[in-house]
């Protein structure tokens, strides 16, 4: 090697060299973690994912921002209607959910498998925005696209078009990982036999509610059982807490209520014109026809009956009284039919179409996924904006609590400060407000003097004894207040807690009871191979189940094929052993069993197979992300903000 390397070869030795370059570089990037780490995960950016080693050195990742996360994250929480305070959990969890997107998405480019420009366009075209968007085939024009996707989704087409070509690359990535996914006849048969097995038994039931009536522990026991746990009861008693307040609340204020000018409404209606925007929007009403999930039994029948309405109503009969005599949609039907107002992209499209464009006061059918609907478009109302005077009086009570709000929290502040210097009697005297003082409460008590203490018992729980007067919204004002006694977490003696003891020595021996007592019954059930007699002897309850599959529920005993799913594998006339169902024990009798028969099997084969290999894709594709993302994070692949790495962890 080293004559060669000797000899006047300048290729040959400029490739060494690149070669020996390409090496130390990975060896810097691997051995010193962050070398590379630069403004591309500070400031706005949440994360980058580096496609490949080289991306690195070329600071060529591609940039999670910040803000993307905070909004996905927020209309997240908005749409599962979860508190505020979990908002950083979210964020955390949709940070992550984005960092894999554009692992996978990378994994796609690298396949070859990237959506491009002509892919998003023809599926805006063809797929499920393509009768909205070109009804008729006539595309809406620019201005209402854009419009509608600022409506839905609160984005700008350039973002939504990015966002629909990341979607389609995803999926095609996904096709291409499972595509070899096969499942044979045999398995389908299986499969489907097992689904579809009905089964019937007898079963003893021993309640558990009843078994702890049988627990009887004398005082000796329980006072035992209270030292064995001495740390569990350490701190049994809560922290208690003693607050000394006054109160005020907005018919209190100083100077009394405050006033909105007409100059202030209209400073506020010219800054907030966005907020009265109104889409495009259309009244109408309809009378459904389910297909499937009706009456009719074919779609042929549906139709048929759909036809006969319209009819009807063409021959002068009224709308109203045929939706409440005919209609299969209950929530419209008791309201004649009538839907209201809906915006553009709020129905499913086929129906979103007709009542944008059919002729206002016209009635037909139209069929969606629901089934026929007859339709009739009583009204259509233009995008525009609110006038001032559709929205004054709303604007006056915005900034009448606005002015409230800031007036009740300035008081506060003032009587806070006020009550530091001359103390919370004093104070209250001076603004003939009532001070009182609470007993020892809890965290979580209440505050029986205030609308809502829970704020004041928040903060209070924050301070020490004596500190400075703090305040706290009351539910109807403010309350300002100060803690005056703090009673530490400690045990409860015995016969205070005796009680909880009892209960709790209850809890801990109840299973082993629950467990010894239907073992007993199931061993003497299969020595007799009575179920009736073992029950009676044991004073157990004997029930028949219905007919029943593996997602059968069954009373006082749950889901077969969750507490049982043996039973569907016994004969008819077998016992089983002992079955803990929770809050009973068990012990079943199989009666009859049912399995499908071929002709049932052959006619469902197509739609098992389908949901087979949609389970084992999505099994198949799981194994592929998981091993990506663990490839990303081994050649340091993803750099994550540090502010970000330091959010509560909900994983991906």
């Amino acid at each position: 090697m080293i004559r060669f390397l000797q000899k006047d070869n300048k290729m040959v030795k400029a490739i060494f060299w690149v070669i020996i370059g390409a090496a130390v570089i990975t060896m810097v990037i691997t051995l010193i973690p962050g070398i590379f780490q630069n403004a591309s995960v500070t400031g706005d950016t949440y994360a980058t994912i580096y496609p490949h080693w080289y991306s690195r050195l070329l600071f060529s990742g591609d940039t999670i921002s910040m803000t993307r996360v905070q909004e996905v994250a927020q209309q997240q929480l908005q749409r599962q209607r979860l508190p505020d305070f979990a908002l950083p959990f979210m964020e955390q969890r949709v940070g992550q959910q984005l960092i894999l997107q554009r692992i996978l998405i990378a994994k796609a480019h690298s396949l070859g498998l990237a959506a491009t420009d002509h892919d998003v366009q023809n599926f805006l075209h063809t797929g499920q925005y393509g009768e909205l968007l070109f009804p008729n085939g006539q595309f809406i024009g620019m201005d209402k696209y854009k419009q509608f996707i600022s409506s839905q989704f609160d984005m700008s087409t350039t973002a939504f078009e990015k966002a629909l070509g990341d979607d389609i690359t995803v999926n095609r990535l996904r096709a291409f990982i499972t595509a070899g996914v096969t499942v044979s006849d045999n398995e389908i048969r299986d499969e489907y036999r097992k689904q579809n097995i009905k089964i019937k038994f007898d079963y003893a039931v021993i309640s558990a509610d009843d078994l702890r009536k049988e627990i009887k522990p004398s005082d000796s026991d329980l006072e035992a059982f209270f030292k064995k746990n001495a740390a569990r009861y350490s701190n049994a008693v809560p922290e208690q807490r003693t607050i000394s307040y006054f109160a005020f609340t907005a018919d209190q204020l100083p100077g009394g209520e405050p006033k909105v000018s007409d100059q202030e409404i209209q400073a506020y209606y010219n800054q907030h014109q966005s907020e009265y925007q109104v889409p495009e929007r259309a009244k109408s009403r309809h009378i459904l026809i389910k297909y499937p999930g009706g009456a009719a039994k074919t779609d042929a029948e549906a139709k048929a009956k759909a036809e006969d309405i319209l009819k009807q109503l063409q021959n002068g009969a009224k709308f109203e009284d045929l939706a409440k005599k005919d209609s299969e949609d209950t929530g419209s039907a008791v309201q004649g039919g009538e839907l209201g107002f809906a915006q553009h992209g709020t129905m499913v499209p086929e129906f979103d179409q007709a009542i944008f464009s059919q002729k206002i006061g016209d009635i037909n059918i139209v069929k969606t996924q629901y089934g026929y609907h007859i339709v009739q478009v009583e009204e259509r109302e233009p995008a525009h904006t609110q006038t001032l005077a559709d929205v004054k009086s709303t604007i006056q009570i915005t900034l009448l609590r606005q002015k409230e709000s800031a007036a009740e929290s300035a008081y506060a502040q003032q009587l806070a400060e006020e009550a530091g210097k001359n103390g919370l009697a004093k104070t209250a005297d001076a603004h003939h407000l009532q001070l009182v003082t609470t007993p020892s409460l809890p965290a979580q008590g209440t505050i029986a003097g205030l609308p809502d203490g829970s704020g004041v018992l928040s903060k209070a729980f924050t301070l020490a004894k004596g500190a400075a007067p703090a305040f706290a919204p009351s539910g109807e004002g403010y309350a300002i207040f100060q803690v005056t006694g703090i009673t530490p977490a400690h045990a409860p003696a015995f016969a205070d807690w005796k009680d909880h003891v009892a209960k709790d020595f209850e809890d801990e021996r109840l299973p082993q009871l629950l467990a010894q007592k239907t073992k007993e019954l199931a061993d003497k059930a299969k020595a007799s191979g009575d179920l009736a007699k073992a029950a009676k002897e044991v004073g157990a309850t004997v029930k028949t189940s219905d007919l029943v599959g593996e997602t059968g529920q069954v009373p006082d005993f749950g889901q077969v094929s969750s507490v049982a799913p043996d039973l569907f594998n016994m004969s008819v006339g077998q016992i089983s052993g002992p079955i803990n169902a929770g809050r009973t024990g068990d012990v079943a009798k199989l009666v009859d069993k049912q399995q499908p028969t071929d002709a049932e099997i052959a006619k469902n084969l197509d739609q098992t197979r389908d949901q087979i290999l949609d389970q084992r894709r999505e099994e198949v594709f799981g194994v592929f992300v998981s091993n990506a993302q663990q490839e990303f994070e081994k050649h340091k692949l993803i750099a994550v903000n540090p502010k970000a790495a330091k959010a509560p962890n909900a994983g991906i």
